[in-house]
């Protein structure tokens, strides 16, 4: 199955995904990419830093972005290719991200340019950028 063509995709489409990221998801990730910096798994050096307390890693959310993209908008097949981020406030343990991707512009016959942005529960942008894709390409067999 794959996702929408470039024919299939308009101007103002968009998609969403939301998680509610845990204790776990952060170790995980810590563990999966090797990022073990104390802001994210040591809760006393955190108390001394300007949060206060433990934030994800800003890729979590990021990598909410990457699911949309793939799964949904536009979907199976695409190639991710470029994504700009600016992360704007920190994820806490037991935040719920909602991760929205919208069609920004069609380039070139081939690219699509989305607009990304993470909210948390109280609808807060905490990322935001843009993205290109290039979405799948139907084969010949079809």
């Amino acid at each position: 199955m794959l996702g929408k063509t470039y024919d299939q995709i308009h101007v103002g489409d968009s998609a969403e995904l939301s998680k509610t990221f845990s204790e776990s998801d952060v170790y995980l990730y810590a563990g999966i990419s090797g990022d073990f910096n104390p802001a994210h798994v040591n809760e006393t050096y955190a108390r001394s830093t300007f949060f206060k307390t433990r934030i994800a890693h800003g890729m979590l959310s990021a990598g909410l972005i990457s699911a949309v993209i793939g799964t949904q908008l536009p979907g199976p097949g695409t190639i991710y290719m470029q994504q700009t981020l600016s992360f704007l406030v920190p994820v806490h343990m037991g935040d719920t991200i909602t991760a929205r991707v919208k069609v920004m512009e069609k380039i070139d016959n081939k690219k699509v340019r989305l607009k990304t942005v993470c909210l948390n529960q109280d609808a807060v942008i905490v990322l935001e950028g843009d993205a290109m894709v290039s979405p799948p390409r139907r084969s010949s067999k079809e």
